[in-house]
């Protein structure tokens, strides 16, 4: 298989089926957008109402949320009302939002037949390699409600020649993959939860073998980042065949390897809870007017701004490894790149007294970035200092609290990974095009008959 110096085989022209659904893509847009033109022309005043009513419940949620007692109640209640008043607007136009769902629908179903992978980003060193000579594959048996089980992951692996390590209660997971590279393993991979993947892929790190991530814990943020479709578990096994070997980065906390992201602050607060794994909206509502709320307290968590100023205090503080496309905070978003050599910084402050309906406006319409307490920049290496004798830190979704200061740092190019062939190849960030404006120029090139295209990096 030629990959090429940028990382994936070169695009080539659309052929007719991409350029037919360009063409769909872009006239079920159009005609979404004469739809609303013209449910906004016919009925002004229903529609300028049913805007402030969003508004009014957005706003009625978030105070429910940060407060107690009567004022939660009141709010909840506020928020109710609201959502009835929008359904009472909307029953009378039943067909035209029927109408503009499906054609919406239409059009980002069509646009991703046209797009395909044009506009996902080379892979910097990509390469085709053989198969593994000695593959192994270790599993967490309790990892993702029982996957290694359900997919019978031991089987697939011994009918494809790769060893399965099966973890058993009280083992200890380093030291059996420091004895399978010992062993002679050219080839190291994990079936388990990203927690179990960050541990593995270090020691893939300091030898220099392959790795490969086998999606069997319960949120795959690392897999789905690496382009792997996190559905197809017996799939990832293919990578230890004639696979595509690139490298990536991991990031550093101390000396503790983490693949995803570490979170301070509120959301590091929130999961220290021993209820939050079982009920996560249910312990969220219940701790945020502690942490938001307006007698809540500001966190000690001190670092230096994308200005260059001392930052003395944040109320979340997200440090990933590499740069995450974040429209909301809930779910983190997902990373573009895996090999750019940066840590992606994100901190956001909240003013209790008057940005609580902001903030909660920008996170319900996927535009937090506007939120203006966020701030967002990149760094090879961070530093969070505090007062305070212990800093609750949420690495890869795992409730630590670890003494300051906190020492973060990139491992550009750290980790030989391998993928399938077969792979899709690309995380959603990758392949989404940047807003409404660059899909429909990335649809007009393919309906022209040109690729989608995105430019490679420099270096690529």
């Amino acid at each position: 298989m030629q990959i090429g110096k940028a990382g994936r085989t070169p695009a080539a022209p659309p052929d007719l089926r991409r350029r037919a659904a360009a063409a769909l893509a872009l006239g079920a847009l159009l005609a979404a957008l004469l739809v609303v033109i013209v449910h906004i022309l016919q009925n002004p005043g229903r529609v300028l109402l049913a805007l402030a009513l969003v508004v009014i419940a957005v706003v009625a949620g978030w105070t429910a949320l940060v407060n107690r007692g009567w004022r939660r109640i009141a709010a909840a209640a506020a928020g109710v009302l609201a959502l009835a008043g929008i359904v009472v607007l909307l029953i009378g136009s039943v067909v035209e939002v029927a109408v503009l769902i499906g054609l919406v629908i239409l059009s980002t179903v069509s646009a991703r037949v046209a797009l395909g992978r044009d506009l996902a980003p080379v892979r910097k060193g990509a390469r085709s390699v053989g198969p593994s000579r000695h593959g192994v594959l270790l599993m967490n048996p309790w990892s993702g409600g029982g996957k290694v089980k359900h997919f019978a992951l031991e089987d697939e692996a011994l009918r494809r020649g790769i060893r399965p390590v099966v973890l058993h209660h009280g083992d200890d997971l380093r030291a059996l993959a420091e004895q399978a590279v010992a062993d002679g393993a050219d080839v190291i991979g994990m079936a388990g939860g990203d927690g179990s993947q960050a541990l593995v892929a270090d020691v893939a790190r300091q030898h220099d073998v392959g790795f490969v991530c086998v999606p069997a814990g319960t949120r795959n943020h690392f897999a789905l980042d690496l382009g792997l479709d996190r559905e197809d578990v017996v799939a990832a096994l293919d990578a230890y065949d004639t696979a595509v070997e690139w490298r990536v980065d991991l990031a550093m906390l101390g000396e503790r390897v983490f693949v995803n992201n570490a979170s301070l602050g509120v959301y590091a607060t929130v999961v220290q809870s021993d209820a939050y794994r079982d009920a996560k909206l249910a312990t969220t509502a219940q701790l945020l007017p502690e942490l938001l709320g307006p007698n809540a307290q500001r966190f000690d968590l001190r670092f230096t701004g994308p200005d260059g100023a001392d930052t003395r205090s944040a109320d979340i503080v997200l440090v990933s490894n590499g740069v995450y496309r974040l429209d909301r905070l809930a779910g983190f978003g997902t990373r573009e790149r895996l090999d750019a050599g940066v840590l992606g910084i994100v901190s956001m402050t909240v003013d209790r007294a008057r940005d609580v309906p902001g903030l909660i406006a920008a996170e319900a319409t996927g535009r937090i970035a506007d939120f203006r307490g966020y701030n967002e920049w990149t760094v090879p290496e961070f530093v969070v200092r505090s007062g305070d004798e212990l800093v609750n830190v949420g690495v890869d979704g795992e409730a630590l609290a670890l003494p300051p200061p906190l020492v973060f740092r990139t491992l550009p190019g750290a980790l030989r990974v391998r993928t399938p062939l077969h792979a899709p190849g690309a995380s959603p960030a990758a392949v989404a095009a940047p807003g409404v404006w660059g899909a429909t120029t990335a649809l007009t090139r393919v309906l022209a008959g040109r690729p989608a295209g995105r430019p490679a990096p420099t270096g690529a």
